[in-house]
């Protein structure tokens, strides 16, 4: 019986490492990425395009937004701005109608009186009249704070001359000015889940989602698609990336179109981020069931290894809790196992994440040189910490007075405690995260809840965010695009 309960519980911690083995691999595909990508089939073209801006309350951003769009490197006559106005009742009307003064063949006020149905109503509203014209023919749909480079567009239409491809989307960076410990960890993770992950599906020839600040559709995509967003979900951007794929046309991502965006710069405001758009993907996950792992049906998002990439991400938490469980387990029934997979794992750790951190340093160095700190502290100081000792051969069994071959019987009493802390670590950095979400809700305790996240790691916060949308989606909570506010701080950086 022990037996075949050590087999269930060492299955459990190798199973917690897929997330490690695909991270891996991903980084892996990166480095093709400068031999075989979709610049071979580009051309210098400026299609008609139409930015579609959908606003609500936006005052303090959308006048520099405009501005910045119209100063674009880009022809005058092929670039119109539409702010979908969603009913906003601060001064973001009267400042589009003063924009259109200004420009009135570039910029156009678009007015819902009655709004609050959330991001994508208010997108379809605009591209509905958008489409009823000819003018257009391309739409970038983007966010009202978010800051175009000069080149961007052109970089992002260039790839429209394969007519293959239905949709492009551009690198997202953090660009608040001065920014802090959170909104950094912000921009070291855009590295990861953009500028490398995305490169790393163009490799594929599948895109998880194109982003919803900066996205270019051409005009035949969009009606293909049926002319509109999906309204059903939280993750309307990564419906629209499903939905041009499963069509038959690519989505491609250009690292060198850069744009600038304003992130949350304190745990509540990211939880409050990061929570719509993991129940997004949770709802889309279910909604493409039919997709994952079917060739005949998914085209290339039933691929193998786009299934697994996909549920290596969206089951994080799991796997964390499940190597966990597994760990703690194994304590009690074969310590020796126990210990040879807990080291086994973190030595897989460090090398994932001295690969992953160096890479993603490699991959934008203006970034990292911001956000260094940050970087080597995404995992959390604790789990640093076990990276480095479990790295360095015998030094934690000497410190832990282990022996060789280690023996749970000859560990002392606070030595066992030590070890089995380490061993609930996956599963218990997610919990201090969510305790310094708590703690961050009480103005008194923020710097305290600042140190919990550095502790914990910002990785962790985000799966147990991706924990909690599990939650909110069985207890179907009330579908809510609950925007984060904006300061207008962001502001086009020097790379």
């Amino acid at each position: 019986m022990l037996n075949a309960l050590a087999i269930v519980f060492t299955g459990l911690v190798i199973f917690s490492s897929l997330p490690l083995f695909t991270s891996l691999y991903q980084f892996l595909l990166v480095g093709i990425h400068g031999y075989k990508n979709h610049y071979c089939k580009t051309k210098p073209i400026t299609p008609r395009v139409a930015i579609i801006i959908p606003a609500w309350n936006e005052g303090s951003v959308i006048g520099t937004t405009i501005e910045q769009l119209y100063g674009m490197d880009y022809p005058k006559d092929a670039l119109r701005i539409y702010v979908v106005d969603d009913a906003s009742t601060d001064d973001t009307p009267t400042i589009c109608k003063t924009m259109h003064e200004k420009y009135p063949d570039n910029v156009f006020h678009l007015r819902r009186e009655n709004g609050g149905q959330g991001k994508a109503h208010t997108l379809n509203h605009g591209i509905e009249i958008i489409l009823s014209e000819t003018w257009a023919e391309a739409f970038l749909i983007m966010d009202a704070d978010v800051l175009f480079e000069n080149d961007a567009l052109r970089k992002m239409s260039r790839h429209l001359a394969d007519p293959e491809v239905g949709s492009v989307t551009a690198y997202i960076k953090e660009g608040s000015s001065p920014g802090n410990y959170i909104s950094k960890c912000i921009a070291f993770e855009y590295i990861t889940a953009q500028a490398a992950s995305r490169r790393a599906q163009n490799i594929m020839g599948k895109m998880a989602c194109l982003a919803g600040g900066a996205q270019l559709h051409t005009r035949e995509n969009l009606l293909a698609i049926g002319g509109r967003i999906d309204t059903s979900s939280l993750a309307e951007d990564t419906f629209t990336t499903f939905n041009t794929q499963l069509n038959g046309r690519k989505a491609v991502f250009d690292g060198n179109a850069i744009v600038w965006a304003e992130e949350p710069d304190n745990v509540v405001g990211v939880w409050k981020q990061r929570l719509r758009w993991a129940r997004g993907n949770v709802q889309l996950t279910k909604a493409f069931k039919h997709v994952w792992f079917n060739r005949k049906k998914g085209l290339r998002l039933g691929s193998a290894d786009f299934g697994i990439l996909w549920f290596a991400i969206i089951l994080m938490p799991f796997f964390m809790i499940f190597g966990a469980i597994g760990l703690v387990a194994l304590f009690f029934i074969d310590f020796p196992l126990s210990w040879f997979l807990f080291k086994q794992f973190w030595i897989l750790n460090s090398i994932v994440y001295l690969f992953v951190t160096l890479f993603s340093f490699g991959i934008d160095p203006f970034t990292a040189k911001r956000s260094w700190v940050q970087g080597l502290l995404f995992p959390g100081l604790i789990s640093l910490i076990i990276i480095v000792l479990s790295a360095i051969p015998g030094l934690l069994e000497h410190l832990l007075a282990l022996g060789n071959p280690p023996s749970g019987q000859t560990l002392t009493w606070y030595a066992q405690l030590i070890v089995l802390f380490m061993y609930s670590w996956l599963a218990l950095c997610m919990l201090v995260t969510y305790w310094a979400y708590l703690l961050e809700k009480n103005y008194n305790y923020r710097t305290l809840a600042k140190w919990l996240i550095i502790i914990s790691g910002f990785g962790p916060l985000l799966c147990a965010i991706t924990l909690q949308s599990y939650i909110s989606e069985w207890k179907k909570t009330e579908l809510k695009w609950d925007k984060t506010e904006k300061s207008g701080k962001v502001k086009v950086m020097s790379s």
